[in-house]
């Protein structure tokens, strides 16, 4: 059985508070393992604390906040299933690991040059955070997390908004070309949405395959889509001078008139289109096409600000040095990843994108360390890295170091000298833009205040500014 373990983050916050000691609950988990179950129980071992007879009910008063500001746009790449921290991002160095890893030193980092040779030649722009932990070993539940920011089966979870479709809101005010939607989520059939945000925020959902999405033509062609479109605005126009068509439908004419900015324009469709020179050069794989179009979105400046991308693969149970992670073979995941994060990196790096663009890579949980199993795989662990890069920050460097097996972190590297979790790394990404991490709205349906990161007025939970010092 799997054990599975909450923690609440130890250390002092920035007025001193000491948060060492409190810890949540261990979960073992069966073979037949009843998910609902677990999700009430792991509720209960975060949120708890905060619900305990025995806390004190003082409120820590809200300091003053300095977003760093230093990004407009971010490319937040989802490595489903989980990769592999002691074979990626935290290289540990065994009788385990294949000889044409490589294992090379760019800076402070050791790095698996063998499987990233590409990234390897942008070690420049990229820092490695290695002081990560997860919340849950569960796929869903972790990668939900890591998407939303807080904990999905906490009350107000129901109702929270991805990260992406926060940004997309604080964007909103903020002048430029609003034609494209501020918020792509590129080769992913589903997933965490807008929540209780308008409609405007919610992810754009598209896999590119070198053509615009369907739906931007008419099969009646132009002209009669014209006249059809006009006559629709005309009624929703009169149903407004009514006043009957309500809050909803503003929304979907909002929503309508949208869409038809990406409708029969050629400027539009070319960020969808791409060579064969330049799908062989990304890798010519899903990854690599999304990667295309989400440098072409952003460089467009037409409105798009947060892409997330997907690539899936990373639950390496078996056979993990012959399979997805050989790095003698060109095919493998690694190798494809590799293709298409090193050009990603070295095209927006001479454009000048790169400045202006944070790109984080990471998975929902690490790997089992050590030995690999019987099947020559690994397991889930809670322990993880993650690749950070752009926006100005430091590279060829890490934030915080493991053991020598990579289990548990030995050095947080940052100043709240404790395990970073998926709430700071939410925090990272909206101080990097610009965004107060610590904002409380006040217009949740459950009337119960939305904090963009949880317990902020507790600050049990910040940026990792130490990217950029």
């Amino acid at each position: 059985m799997d054990r599975i373990c909450g923690e609440l983050p130890a250390g002092k916050d920035r007025f001193g508070k000491d948060w060492t000691g409190i810890k949540g609950t261990c979960f073992w988990k069966a073979p037949h393992f009843n998910r609902r179950t677990f999700f009430k129980h792991m509720s209960s071992a975060v949120g708890g604390y905060f619900l305990m007879p025995s806390r004190p009910m003082e409120t820590v008063a809200k300091a003053a906040v300095t977003p760093i500001n230093r990004a407009k746009n971010v490319i937040f790449i989802m490595m489903g299933g989980g990769p592999s921290h002691i074979d990626t991002f935290d290289l540990k160095e065994g009788p385990w690991l294949p000889s044409s890893y490589e294992p090379t030193n760019y800076g402070d980092v050791r790095w698996p040059r063998g499987l990233f040779p590409k990234i390897a030649e942008q070690m420049e722009s990229v820092a490695l955070v290695r002081s990560i932990k997860p919340w849950a070993a569960v796929h869903e539940l972790a990668s939900t997390w890591l998407q939303m920011g807080r904990n999905p089966v906490n009350s107000l979870s129901r109702i929270a908004p991805h990260i992406g479709s926060v940004v997309s809101l604080e964007f909103a005010t903020r002048g430029g070309d609003k034609t494209l939607p501020p918020f792509f989520n590129l080769n992913a059939g589903g997933g965490v949405g807008s929540g209780y945000l308008p409609p405007a925020f919610a992810p754009f959902y598209f896999s590119p395959g070198g053509n615009p999405p369907s739906g931007t033509t008419h099969p009646d062609l132009q002209p009669a889509f014209d006249r059809r479109f006009a006559l629709l605005n005309d009624l929703d126009s009169e149903m407004r001078g009514k006043g009957t068509l309500g809050a909803k439908g503003d929304e979907m004419s909002a929503f309508n008139s949208a869409a038809r900015q990406l409708m029969y324009r050629s400027e539009i469709d070319s960020l969808f289109r791409f060579s064969a020179d330049e799908r062989i050069r990304y890798g010519n794989t899903g990854f690599g096409n999304a990667l295309i179009v989400a440098k072409n979105l952003l460089a467009s400046d037409r409105g798009t600000r947060f892409v997330q991308v997907n690539v899936g693969g990373w639950d390496n149970h078996a056979a993990i040095y012959t399979g997805p992670l050989n790095p003698a073979n060109a095919n493998s995941l690694g190798r494809q990843f590799d293709t298409a994060l090193g050009t990603l990196l070295a095209d927006m790096k001479a454009s000048g994108l790169l400045e202006q663009t944070l790109v984080v890579a990471m998975g929902e949980f690490g790997r089992t360390i050590g030995m690999p199993n019987t099947t020559v795989g690994r397991d889930h662990f809670l322990q993880q890295a993650a690749l950070v890069a752009g926006a100005g920050i430091k590279g060829s460097r890490a934030i915080g170091s493991t053991d020598a097996n990579g289990r548990d972190t030995l050095n947080p590297g940052w100043s709240r000298e404790r395990s970073i979790r998926a709430e700071d790394l939410e925090a990272t990404i909206y101080s990097a833009l610009g965004i107060d991490w610590t904002t409380i709205r006040r217009d949740d349906p459950l009337g119960r205040g939305f904090e963009y990161v949880p317990f902020s007025e507790q600050d049990l939970y910040g940026p990792i500014h130490e990217l950029w010092q």
